[in-house]
């Protein structure tokens, strides 16, 4: 057999191997892989059954109002802003894969092409996604939302040195920054570039995730119909969120949350367990709950004693109680966390999200750390809507994913992102996503899957009751 035969079938086994493990943990999904994209994309989208009580109703009500103030602040008039409130509460999903990359990466846009398949089909009006920011410039050799590809050719989007690109997050305010696309002798041969920067908004921004999201919505409008509205927003965004939840002594995470500090505790003790055994891994102790905010980067903290450290001079102190922390929030002194970030904006509020690899396991298990820290405080009204949730978190990222896909190329050559899109509803969900690299490619998927296969790990398990 030669190389390349013997390459193709390792790769097809390893798939097939990810095809069964996805299957086995949301075995919603094996009836999709035979099926059309397009039957996939909107069953997504379709309606669940979601537990309610107060705590849920109260998280709704304000996520609502931030679903209505960033579609403001996007360009939309109140009508259609409170549309997007309405959409969010009637049909609560959303897409939480992506990054925040321009929307013409290859990763971002297809999803987002995926995602506007599901909407289309229940006749939604709004795309709601977050995009992750406390995220580096660069994630991989030249991948990240610093760069960027077209025809073969990587630029240096934001034109920036080794030294501010590396250390940094895109949600640090180290700016100015500004849309260059920087070749490696100054400016790109490919004249695609050109076209491309000529659509970008030439002027400056203070973060650069600030600066992708305001080009997200120039891309969008060129090439989704004014029909399918896009809004988006990032870890700063719901920093100004999670602040209003503690800026109110009533709220849950004022009362139960932070309290006297033991339903905290109680979440980071589990958080060791899980990660002493099979799940090792998919939540990450990075950090605490909250990032430091200092000069540009994210720094980890660490909750001792009732303070959050990082411990340095460098970085401030910040008492875990409510006003404490809702002011450093507001002076983007903290970030929320993955955790904290998925508590306000879909577990509590009672969302389903979309996501990718990594997603579609430490989701079920951020639900499985808040379920247990509530068991034990006793707390069985937003325990038992836990419970009721049908299909919490699913499988949306990276969905449709073609070969050597180039999304600009594509747009100019087929315009409207719909006629694109209709091109690949048709395809089976499993020829759809291709090789599936992003998990086979990923060591602690193949950990997973030979947990699996000694039953160490099963859908049934108390970490899965909440998936």
């Amino acid at each position: 057999m030669s190389k390349e035969r013997s390459s193709a079938t390792c790769g097809q086994s390893a798939a097939e191997d990810v095809r069964r493990t996805l299957s086995f943990l949301m075995p919603d999904l094996a009836r999709f892989w035979a099926l059309p994209l397009k039957d996939y994309a909107s069953a997504v989208y379709a309606e669940g059954s979601r537990g309610r009580c107060s705590v849920r109703d109260d998280a709704m009500i304000r996520f609502r109002a931030f679903v209505t103030r960033i579609a403001l602040r996007s360009g939309a008039n109140q009508d259609d802003a409170e549309e997007a409130s309405r959409q969010i509460a009637a049909s609560p999903v959303m897409q939480t894969g992506p990054h925040c990359h321009l929307l013409i990466e290859p990763d971002a846009f297809y999803t987002h092409l995926f995602s506007a398949l599901g909407l289309t089909a229940h006749a939604h009006r709004w795309h709601i996604c977050y995009s992750s920011s406390t995220v580096k410039f660069t994630e991989k050799s030249k991948k990240g939302p610093g760069w960027l590809s077209l025809g073969g050719e990587v630029v240096n989007v934001f034109g920036l040195s080794r030294s501010r690109m590396v250390p940094y997050s895109i949600c640090g305010f180290k700016g100015p920054y500004r849309f260059t696309m920087a070749g490696r002798n100054g400016g790109p041969t490919n004249p695609a570039f050109a076209r491309l920067k000529a659509i970008l908004p030439d002027m400056e921004f203070p973060s650069a995730a600030e600066a992708i999201k305001a080009a997200n919505q120039i891309l969008w409008r060129r090439s989704f119909p004014a029909s399918l509205k896009l809004l988006q927003f990032d870890d700063i965004d719901v920093a100004d969120l999670v602040a209003e939840h503690f800026e109110d002594p009533a709220s849950w995470l004022s009362v139960c949350f932070v309290g006297d500090g033991l339903f905290a505790e109680g979440i980071l003790r589990e958080m060791d367990l899980l990660n002493a055994g099979p799940w090792a891994g998919w939540i990450r102790q990075t950090t605490d709950f909250f990032w430091g905010l200092v000069d540009g980067r994210i720094l980890p903290l660490r909750l001792r004693d009732g303070v959050l450290s990082g411990g340095s001079p460098s970085i401030p102190e910040v008492r875990c109680d409510p006003e404490s922390i809702a002011t450093s929030l507001r002076q983007r002194k903290l970030v929320p966390n993955l955790f904290m970030t998925f508590l306000v904006m879909s577990i509590l509020p009672g969302v389903r999200v979309l996501g990718g690899c990594r997603q579609t396991v430490y989701y079920p298990l951020m639900r499985h750390l808040l379920a247990t820290a509530l068991e034990s405080s006793g707390d069985r009204d937003l325990l038992d809507a836990l419970r009721a949730d049908e299909r919490p978190g699913m499988w949306g990222h990276r969905v449709l994913r073609p070969k050597d896909g180039s999304p600009f190329m594509e747009i100019e050559e087929n315009g409207a992102a719909l006629e694109l899109a209709a091109r690949y509803s048709a395809r089976s969900l499993e020829d759809a996503a291709g090789d599936l690299v992003s998990f086979t490619s990923d060591p602690i998927w193949a950990e997973l899957s030979a947990h699996i296969g000694s039953q160490a790990i099963h859908p049934a398990s108390a970490q899965w009751r909440w998936a």
